[in-house]
């Protein structure tokens, strides 16, 4: 009987360095867990379909985005949703999918589930991806284009020279490449161009 106490003793009552090297594995296989748990759900709402299960995207962006160069061209290479909206870097990715919680809550309330609600709050959406745009120096447009890859003798006369002339003003591809996979909104103050 005396072993068999001791025996539970030693079960229920570890050493110091067994209960550390225990909670030492737990954590680890917590953090697994988590990790594995949340590149999984961040990746899984990178998808086309994610992006296009609410009938907001799928009736009136994603019908847009069907018609460009984006979706369809002789490349046979689509651009998604996330290749254009969502920073391919670890920690620009995460801070996109914590503002992306803001756009969940206007699903929620009903503040774009209507095509003129959508088109009535479309400048203020377009302006807030441009300017995120204009300030990472279109990263997300970059992840796929490149100047120094660019055949400018098989681009038209006109896309060569606009082209090269931004390239030597410094400019950024959305300053020039508003409207390239959806259509461009109405600007309330009725003003051709975007002057901020």
């Amino acid at each position: 009987m005396r072993w068999f106490k001791s025996f539970w003793r030693w079960f229920w009552v570890p050493t110091a360095r067994f209960a550390w090297g225990a909670i030492l594995m737990v954590g680890v296989f917590v953090g697994v867990i988590f990790w594995g748990g949340l590149h999984t759900a961040m990746e899984a709402t990178n998808t086309l379909g994610f992006c296009t299960s609410c009938h907001e995207m799928r009736q009136f962006v994603y019908e847009e985005y069907k018609k460009t160069t984006h979706y369809n061209n002789p490349s046979g290479v689509r651009a998604t949703c996330s290749d254009c909206h969502v920073p391919k870097p670890w920690g620009p990715k995460v801070l996109r999918k914590f503002q992306a919680t803001g756009e969940l809550w206007g699903k929620i309330t009903g503040k774009v589930n209507t095509k003129e609600k959508f088109e009535a709050h479309r400048w203020e959406m377009a302006n807030r991806v441009w300017d995120t745009m204009l300030a990472n120096d279109s990263r997300e447009c970059r992840n796929c284009h490149s100047y120094h890859a660019m055949d400018f003798e098989n681009q038209s006369r006109r896309a060569r020279e606009k082209m090269q002339e931004g390239i030597e003003d410094g400019k950024t591809c959305i300053e020039c490449h508003k409207g390239i996979a959806h259509k461009l909104p109405k600007d309330p103050d009725g003003d051709d161009d975007r002057d901020d």
